[in-house]
């Protein structure tokens, strides 16, 4: 479990990815610029700053390295199962699902800061070297410290409610571009696999592979063509997973290669 409660990552090249963000995280930005952006925010960060970044969520995530220093991130994953007992044992109640931003910037104090500097040596370290209980202890101290810091994250934390089904066509719209699989945009917007394939059909008329490639492959067209961009420069942006695939499909598409539209 320990491996998953704290993480650090320090690099001297930049790093984009596009992640599924499964559980809240607490981010505190050590050295360079740390930039998330989903459907609905684009935050970045640089050192000294923190994030709460709300669970269930995808985003593109880019790691830069500024001049003069290199880039590191310290991340504390708040699973659901800790937060379920944090509130079991501190009797928190919520009594309606949190509504506001997924991702908050956290106003920095010498408590949190403090609490950073006490989990340097457990980042650092194996993962077999960190004790179940110390890891969960460290958990909870980190809620602790973002309720005294900021009392209205309350519905935030301890939001326990199942995802209920939000409008599909609206968020796959929003987030078709996003490599991930077909289970994963049923999971996000409250469906069963059965029942995300049968309500996509209703309202795109086509499988979701299906749309997604064609979608995906029509945002490539407008981009090459009315923005000026060069294949290579947005073929991951828009969920393929290697250039040639990208080529191959959108060839077979419209008849021309890529750069033959540039």
């Amino acid at each position: 479990m320990a491996e998953i409660i704290f993480r650090t990552f320090l690099s001297t090249l930049r790093k984009e990815d596009v992640a599924f963000l499964e559980h809240n995280i607490l981010l505190l930005q050590v050295a360079g610029q740390y930039t998330l952006e989903t459907a609905d925010q684009k935050v970045s960060l640089k050192k000294g700053q923190l994030l709460l970044i709300g669970k269930n969520q995808l985003g593109q995530v880019t790691k830069q390295p500024l001049p003069g220093e290199d880039y590191e991130t310290i991340l504390i994953s708040l699973q659901e199962d800790m937060l379920r007992n944090i509130a079991l044992e501190e009797q928190v109640e919520v009594t309606q699902p949190y509504t506001g931003p997924r991702n908050i910037r956290i106003p920095s104090n010498d408590f949190l800061q403090g609490f950073f500097q006490s989990i340097q040596p457990y980042v650092r370290k194996p993962a077999d070297k960190i004790h179940r209980d110390i890891g969960n202890l460290k958990v909870k101290e980190a809620v602790i410290l973002l309720l005294d810091a900021v009392p209205a994250l309350r519905n935030f934390l301890f939001d326990f409610s199942t995802p209920y089904k939000i409008d599909l066509k609206k968020f796959m719209l929003r987030n078709f571009h996003y490599n991930v699989p077909i289970a994963k945009f049923a999971e996000l917007t409250g469906r069963s696999l059965a029942g995300f394939k049968r309500d996509f059909k209703t309202a795109f008329g086509l499988a979701p592979r299906q749309w997604l490639l064609e979608k995906r492959l029509t945002e490539a067209r407008h981009l090459i063509e009315k923005k000026k961009q060069k294949p290579a420069a947005i073929y991951l942006d828009l969920g393929f997973e290697s250039l040639s695939h990208f080529s191959y499909s959108f060839k077979k598409k419209f008849g021309k290669a890529p750069s033959e539209w540039e």
